[in-house]
């Protein structure tokens, strides 16, 4: 299986945005320091999991936010934010975050997408969302043994009905398998197929993903569950600024105009210039 070796510590801005968009993933080194990744791994550790419905080597626990506030913290990290925003857009909203565990034994979970378009019993209505970021910040080192992340590069972009995405494979020519070391994050856009290696060696590996989405791309019903008012009005300043409305579509306007009023001439977000960001 081809391994990515990419140098990501060496990227720019721009680079770093142009190969999530292009590749539909990017390595995010070092994003958590060693005290961070161990304060965690002592925090999950006492955390109840789940098996998965395939194997219970593979078990997470949703919504771990809750569970901690430093997990909570978590979701307003500045260096996330900050690059998401120069990604996103100033206006992002927290979708959710969950624990995931590959113990020995874990068969590996099977290229699939996590943005389904009308929404499925796994995701939910929130898979329904047309742009999404997974940030996979990972507790443990990735390497070949030990359930590295899968990858089938730039499959987002495909518009053929292979790349539809309720399909789920068990392997392909192309998948690319990806290192990382403790506290580096993996950032993914939701509509590119991924998966992980099984976990042949000898520990787990845990992972804390984190779910973010502009705030223009709403799902496509109403029926994204509140967040617990009273969980959120706990949360400090900082963090519940992402606890928007998770059904919120900001700016759809279902009889827009033509020629609406007061029209930009210009738009940084959309320039091939953004990959040149330093």
């Amino acid at each position: 299986m081809k391994t990515d070796d990419t140098n990501w510590a060496a990227l720019s801005l721009g680079e770093r945005i142009k190969r999530l968009e292009m590749d539909g993933y990017l390595v995010y080194t070092d994003l958590l320091p060693p005290p961070q990744v161990t304060r965690f791994k002592e925090i999950v550790a006492g955390l109840e999991t789940n098996p998965a419905d395939y194997s219970d080597k593979q078990r997470g626990r949703r919504n771990v936010h809750w569970d901690h506030p430093d997990l909570a913290e978590l979701i307003a990290h500045p260096p996330t934010i900050s690059f998401l925003e120069k990604l996103l857009g100033e206006d992002i909203v927290f979708l959710g975050a969950v624990y995931a565990e590959s113990r020995p034994g874990h068969p590996g979970i099977s290229l699939h997408t996590d943005g389904q378009p009308y929404g499925s019993k796994i995701f939910g209505y929130a898979g329904s969302c047309p742009v999404q970021i997974r940030v996979l910040y990972y507790l443990d080192d990735l390497t070949t043994e030990v359930s590295p992340f899968l990858v089938v590069p730039r499959s987002h972009l495909s518009l053929h009905d292979d790349a539809n995405p309720y399909h789920r494979y068990a392997a392909h020519p192309d998948q690319v398998a990806v290192p990382a070391k403790a506290g580096s994050a993996v950032m993914l856009n939701h509509r590119c197929f991924h998966g992980n290696c099984p976990n042949v060696g000898d520990r787990s590996r845990g992972m804390l993903a984190y779910l973010y989405r502009p705030a223009w791309a709403g799902p496509v019903e109403d029926k994204i569950e509140p967040w617990p008012e009273d969980k959120v009005a706990a949360l400090p300043a900082h963090v519940r600024r992402f606890f928007v409305d998770r059904n919120i579509r900001k700016g759809f306007d279902f009889n827009h105009p033509n020629k609406p009023a007061n029209m930009r001439s210009e738009a940084p977000g959309i320039s091939p210039h953004r990959w040149e960001l330093v």
